[in-house]
C-alpha cells in the first residue's frame, strides 16, 4: 500500500476545504460533502483519518465503530436529502485512502438508479452535466452539521 502522502490525507489536512466540506470528525472517521463539482446534492462521504486502502487494513478500533458510523452517515445523508435510498460504494483506485461514497438515491431521478449514477458523477466531471449549485451544499453541510449527533 501507498505510504507517501495521499490526495484525501492532502485534504484532510486543508482547512479551506475542512471549513467548506467537512460535516463531522474524530480520530477515526471524517464525514464530508463531495467537493465542487458536486454530481448531487447530498453525495457524502466518510473517510479513515489514517490512511488506509479498506476494512481489510483496519485496526480493533476501527473495525469496531466501522457499522456505526456507516449507519449515522447513511442515516443523516437520509435526513438532509429526503432520499429513498443510499447507495454505499467504495471502490479506492483514484484515491488508495478509504473513502466511503454515500450517495443518495431518488425514485423519480434516473440519473441516480444503480450505474446510471456512474454516467450522472462522469458527465458532471467532465462539464457536460451542471454541477449541484456550490450555495445548496454549502446549506446542506450547515443542515448537516446541525443534525449530526
Amino acid at each position: 500500500m501507498q505510504t507517501s502522502e495521499c490526495s484525501i490525507c492532502t485534504l484532510h489536512k486543508r482547512q479551506k476545504a475542512r471549513e467548506k466540506w467537512e460535516i463531522f470528525r474524530n480520530d477515526l472517521w471524517l464525514l464530508r460533502h463531495h467537493p465542487d463539482p458536486a454530481p448531487i446534492a447530498g453525495w457524502l462521504l466518510l473517510d479513515s483519518r489514517r490512511h488506509l486502502g479498506g476494512p481489510v487494513d483496519f485496526n480493533e478500533s476501527e473495525a469496531s465503530s466501522w457499522g456505526l458510523i456507516v449507519q449515522q452517515a447513511s442515516e443523516l445523508t437520509r435526513k438532509i436529502t429526503n432520499c429513498d435510498r443510499i447507495y454505499a460504494i467504495a471502490f479506492g483506485e483514484g484515491a488508495q485512502h478509504l473513502h466511503l461514497h454515500l450517495i443518495p438515491r431518488f425514485a423519480t431521478d434516473y440519473s441516480t438508479e444503480a450505474w446510471a449514477v456512474a454516467d450522472h458523477y462522469r458527465s458532471v466531471i467532465h462539464g457536460e452535466t451542471k454541477a449541484v449549485n456550490s450555495y445548496k451544499v454549502t446549506a446542506l453541510v450547515e443542515e448537516a452539521r446541525t443534525l449530526w449527533k
